[in-house]
């Protein structure tokens, strides 16, 4: 279950907002995630704290098919997004790091700035505990669930390695 506060934005937030790409040098996750969001919310690094939840509009994630993003999201403590769409590249490099992402347009759009949110991962349950609202999105197959509980396709495969 992830329990957190919401950070809410629009449609069509791509690559080079999540991370500007004067930051595509650093290697270092951590001081990755301290610029991540930081050219649509200077204060995103700031107030961001392990657990939280990004809502946003459509095509999350559009623009370069860069890695960094989803990484500067998990990183920055996001323990999941809410969109109404994703772009198809930040969809797949998100659960290869095992960061989780629902399509929910119903729960994204309800959703505001500093609403306070469950989700079930398993189940797809959304429940938006400010507004006393559930929302339902389909639910991850039972080996992406995997890869995100391994905290990614790497660590997934090298699981399935060694217990072979």
């Amino acid at each position: 279950m992830i329990s957190g506060t919401v950070f809410k934005y629009g449609d069509n937030v791509d690559t080079d907002v999540i991370i500007p790409a004067r930051y595509l040098n650093i290697s270092d996750r951590t001081e990755l995630a301290s610029h991540c969001m930081e050219d649509i919310d200077e204060e995103f690094s700031k107030k961001v704290k392990p657990g939280d939840i990004i809502a946003a509009g459509r095509n999350f994630g559009c623009g370069s098919s860069r890695e960094h993003a989803p990484i500067a999201i998990k990183y920055s403590g996001i323990k999941c997004i809410i969109a109404e769409t994703f772009a198809r590249i930040f969809y797949r490099n998100s659960i290869n790091i095992g960061l989780p992402i629902l399509e929910c347009p119903k729960a994204a759009k309800d959703m505001e700035n500093g609403d306070r949110v469950e989700v079930d991962l398993k189940s797809g349950k959304i429940t938006n505990v400010t507004k006393g609202r559930t929302y339902w999105a389909e639910s991850f197959p039972e080996f992406m669930q995997d890869i995100i509980k391994a905290e990614g396709l790497i660590n997934y495969v090298e699981g399935k390695v060694e217990s072979q």
